[in-house]
């Protein structure tokens, strides 16, 4: 691994939460929207990440079997992907998108977003986020002290 290896790892974590913080931001803004362009209430969206692999170009004798692809390179986020859950029903006739006939009328189809698992969503990237900002620090301190180490011989 590289002098500089943390840091990269850091920062892919570092982007793919702040990809995730905007998409739970648009899941909060459209909590209330009934109507989207591809017909029916707005669909929750959701983050899927994958590790980053690159091809390895040596074998460390120290890593077990089985981890032909050497050590971790991050991670990336490989597609945002819509909740196909049911829509939540909320009884509201005058609304203008309330359904008008049958056993369902009256009733407005409204987001699958949930609030709290949004907020609760949104704090856990924030601290991932911020342990991935803990990482890049201490690996800059880490540097600097090995830099004044070599300075003194």
């Amino acid at each position: 691994m590289g002098l500089f290896s943390a840091i990269n790892i850091a920062s892919t974590g570092m982007s793919a939460e702040r990809l995730r913080t905007d998409v739970i931001a648009d899941n909060i803004a459209n909590t209330t929207t009934t109507r989207t362009a591809e017909g029916g209430p707005y669909k929750r969206s959701r983050l899927i990440m994958r590790p980053r692999v690159e091809q390895a170009y040596w074998r460390s004798p120290f890593l077990p079997d089985g981890m032909d692809n050497g050590p971790g390179k991050g991670v990336r986020v490989s597609e945002i992907q819509k909740d196909d859950s049911p829509p939540r029903l909320v009884y509201d006739p005058t609304h203008p998108d309330a359904i008008k006939t049958g056993e369902r009328a009256g009733y407005v189809e409204m987001p699958n977003v949930d609030i709290v698992t949004e907020m609760v969503d949104m704090i856990a990237a924030s601290r991932a986020y911020e342990a991935n900002a803990s990482i890049v620090e201490g690996s800059k301190t880490m540097f600097l002290r090995a830099l004044d180490i070599g300075s003194r011989t």
